[in-house]
């Protein structure tokens, strides 16, 4: 194939129309090469029509907003009409793919003489990608206050433009607290609210049909609660057959092999520590695991998985396979905030997106068999090969590291600190009853252990950054008595008091979750439903 670069278009002219309808004359055209340039280049079909560049690129956001759009191939194109306007719904744009090409034609006309025009063509490059804003804009809501006929503006009074006293913020204000978005779709939908005879009647009469909602996924893993009298001795037999069916290539057997090996050495084992052992996809492990264990879903072993057959609440050995919930401690009580702390969350409400901002996934691959290995020889040019594997920070802790997230899920055995270790051994031959909440460990070892950690985990951290600064003590000032001074103190004192309940409240609110949290339980049981 010849070079882009070096390839020529030719345009034949067949008519060119003069403006003035009285009179046009058809004049015979004639071919022209013009060269086509390498420049790639992206389109915007703006839903309107405007004078100025600068005004249409500020309801954009700025060139710098839609470069990072365009960054993003999940992201929409947002246009708001109002861009100063806070309360402004936005236009979103979709991100197409595209072949078209940009020509720029400019004709030259002599002023004596109309007929004789000169017609200049360039080829200014292609265009791959364009937003076409093919959707209704949501329903704008102005701040705006009426009552008994009159309407009264809020912007001035609910947005902030300069600094203000406290009196700004204890005015009598009006309720005006609008939603994000009204509508999660902008394109008209037909829907009469009727039930659908002819839909229900393929659904019942074929299992094959293809609906608009996902089917259910295939109910592989087995589920059991800390109350449950007896555990799952074999799997599934459909979770057998899935999994004979997708496992094609060698590292999927050779995965399979290490896990029933890990399986055979440690009965009970969390989703994080077997993807840093096994380096295999996501939705593979997803259905190799309910082919060796079940899921236990309350208990001091929720969220594990264990073995088919093992029930570790008939086994004392099993003590040092507890899960132990842990989060990570800050307010200004302990010296630290959370900005203080070099550690990030797993999940953020800062970066959450709206439904309506993102385009449709890109085409996953059909089944899980499509799914890339980490087989066949590779070359110098080819791509680094993809690794699942997880890093070992990712379930174990040692004394002097600091997690890599706010909130961990531990497995007891896999704290590897002597102190913690000879808390959780205590009462190793005397165990007599298992505990829902702390297992076969004594009673309270659970919130023993959440200090332990903490503790070495605020001393990292100090000896990374210091402690916040202590706020001077008060001094008398001129013509005050000492009388009012020791007011003003005592003052200070039950304010402090009360600022400390209070922060001993949001604390035990914060962290007092003894019985764990369940984001990320749910999480994987979503997985399987």
């Amino acid at each position: 194939m010849a070079d882009v670069r070096d390839a020529k278009l030719d345009f034949t002219l067949k008519e060119l129309t003069f403006s003035h309808p009285a009179k046009h004359e058809d004049v015979p055209g004639s071919s022209s090469t013009v060269e086509l340039q390498d420049n790639k280049l992206v389109c915007v079909e703006y839903p309107g029509v405007f004078s100025s560049a600068d005004r249409m690129l500020a309801t954009l956001g700025s060139e710098q907003k839609v470069t990072k759009t365009y960054a993003n191939p999940s992201k929409r194109l947002e246009l708001r009409y109002r861009p100063q306007d806070p309360f402004c719904h936005s236009l979103y744009g979709n991100r197409v793919a595209s072949g078209n090409l940009l020509l720029r034609v400019r004709r030259r006309v002599r002023k004596n003489d109309p007929k004789d025009a000169e017609i200049h063509m360039d080829m200014l490059g292609v265009i791959g990608t364009t937003y076409k804003f093919t959707g209704l804009a949501d329903f704008q809501c102005l701040a705006v206050h009426s009552e008994g006929g009159k309407h009264t503006s809020l912007y001035d009074k609910i947005i902030l433009r300069k600094p203000e006293s406290q009196e700004f913020f204890e005015q009598p204000m009006p309720y005006f607290l609008p939603p994000p978005i009204f509508s999660r779709l902008d394109s008209p939908v037909d829907y009469f609210y009727r039930p659908d005879v002819h839909l229900n009647q393929m659904l019942g009469d074929s299992k094959n049909f293809i609906g608009l909602n996902r089917a259910g996924r295939p109910h592989n893993a087995i589920f059991v609660s800390f109350t449950d009298p007896i555990v799952p001795a074999e799997c599934l037999e459909a979770a057998k057959v899935t999994w004979k069916r997708i496992c094609m290539n060698e590292c999927d057997k050779r995965g399979e092999e290490q896990l029933k090996k890990m399986f055979e050495s440690r009965p009970i084992w969390s989703r994080n520590a077997v993807k840093a052992n096994i380096n295999l996809h996501p939705d593979k492990l997803k259905l190799l695991l309910p082919v060796y264990a079940y899921y236990m879903v309350t208990g001091p072993w929720r969220s594990l998985w264990v073995k088919l057959g093992y029930d570790p609440r008939k086994t004392p050995e099993a003590k040092k396979y507890q899960m132990l919930d842990f989060r990570i401690r800050c307010s200004s009580k302990h010296g630290y905030l959370l900005s203080n702390i070099p550690i990030k969350a797993k999940r953020s409400s800062l970066n959450y997106s709206l439904p309506n901002t993102l385009n449709k996934l890109a085409p996953q691959p059909a089944s899980v068999m499509d799914l890339p290995t980490q087989e066949g020889p590779s070359s110098s040019r080819d791509p680094a090969p993809v690794t699942y594997q997880l890093k070992e920070s990712s379930y174990i802790f040692r004394e002097g590291m600091l997690p890599p997230h706010r909130q961990m899920f531990y497995q007891v055995c896999d704290l590897d600190v002597e102190s913690i270790q000879k808390e959780i051994e205590q009462n190793n031959g005397n165990e007599q009853h298992c505990d829902e909440r702390d297992g076969w460990c004594v009673v309270g070892t659970t919130d023993k252990l959440r200090d332990m950690i903490s503790a070495m985990i605020k001393a990292v951290i100090r000896a990374q950054k210091p402690a916040l600064p202590e706020l001077p003590k008060r001094r008398r000032r001129k013509g005050q008595s000492v009388k009012d001074v020791y007011a003003e103190e005592e003052e200070d004192e039950v304010g402090e008091d009360e600022n400390r309940e209070d922060e001993e409240e949001d604390e035990e609110d914060e962290f007092q979750p003894s019985e764990g949290s369940e984001n990320e339980m749910e999480t994987e049981i979503l997985d399987y439903m």
